[in-house]
């Protein structure tokens, strides 16, 4: 969901809930900056006519309904992003520290991948529902004011989705295509992160004891790899939980995956790619 705010919390070495404290803030700044982007990119995933591109979407999107219609859907990460954050670096940190013989171990790459993997798993518990409801809220065109809008907010949301489809199908809708998403996109991302932290790093030096600005440039690549690890998976992922009604069967992934590709082509796997680079 938000591949760049753990940062903090892989560079820290306090305390735990100054970690989370720092990671929390991290989060919510990530999300302010970072959300009319994400509106944009969300908006092409889910619209094959709407829009020509990223410009276009912003254009008709601030025309038409506003600047801030680009911060639609911000209230269920700004409030969860502490959540998922210490959730996702918890798992991460258990399972680096299970594969570990020492404490003082540098890993290979394969292994951080196999921890970002997993982290990335667990993390989904939490970031789908707020991921779902972000989408809902994103793909609404228009204002509650004018009539335009079915939903007032996230709150209301959760509340209209589990009243018509129950918990599993309303607010955990699209749960299994976050796990996979989630899984292959923390993989990339922390072993993207931790391979340009040691490339960065002066030989003999500690790869945990760079700059901020080496940190960031790490960062960098550590989310570039997370999206191109996970983005055709992403787009599957943005259909299911904005369509209406929930998905059917038990392989509805693999089904999106082939009916995106048969009806829009090999391109709409890639709509939207341009503003998260």
């Amino acid at each position: 969901m938000t591949e760049i705010v753990e940062i903090t919390d892989i560079a820290s070495q306090k305390s735990g809930w100054e970690d989370f404290v720092a990671g929390n803030f991290a989060g919510m700044a990530q999300v302010f900056v970072g959300q009319p982007l994400d509106t944009i990119k969300v908006r092409l995933q889910i619209e094959n006519t709407k829009f020509k591109g990223p410009m276009d979407c912003l254009m008709q999107t601030v025309r038409k309904e506003g600047f801030l219609a680009l911060y639609k859907g911000m209230a269920s990460p700004l409030v969860g992003i502490g959540a998922v954050n210490a959730l996702l670096f918890a798992a991460y940190s258990r399972i680096k520290s299970i594969q570990a013989t020492s404490l003082d171990e540098q890993l290979p790459l394969h292994k951080i991948a196999i921890a970002g993997a997993g982290a990335g798993a667990v993390n989904s518990v939490l970031a789908s529902p707020v991921e779902l409801l972000k989408i809902k809220m994103q793909a609404q065109y228009g204002s509650t004011k004018g009539g335009g809008a079915l939903y007032k907010g996230p709150l209301d949301c959760a509340q209209h989705l589990i009243r018509e489809f129950g918990i599993r199908n309303g607010l955990f809708r699209g749960f299994w295509a976050t796990v996979f998403r989630e899984i292959p996109a923390y993989a990339g991302f922390y072993s993207g992160f931790e391979f340009a932290k040691r490339k960065l790093t002066p030989e003999g030096a500690d790869p945990n004891a760079l700059p901020p600005g080496k940190l960031m440039i790490a960062g960098s690549f550590g989310g570039l790899s997370y999206w191109l690890c996970c983005y055709p998976l992403d787009v599957v992922k943005s259909k299911v939980q904005n369509q209406q009604n929930p998905p059917k069967g038990a392989f509805y992934i693999l089904s999106t995956l082939k009916s995106i590709y048969k009806n829009e082509g090999a391109k709409a796997l890639t709509r939207g790619i341009t503003p998260t680079s």
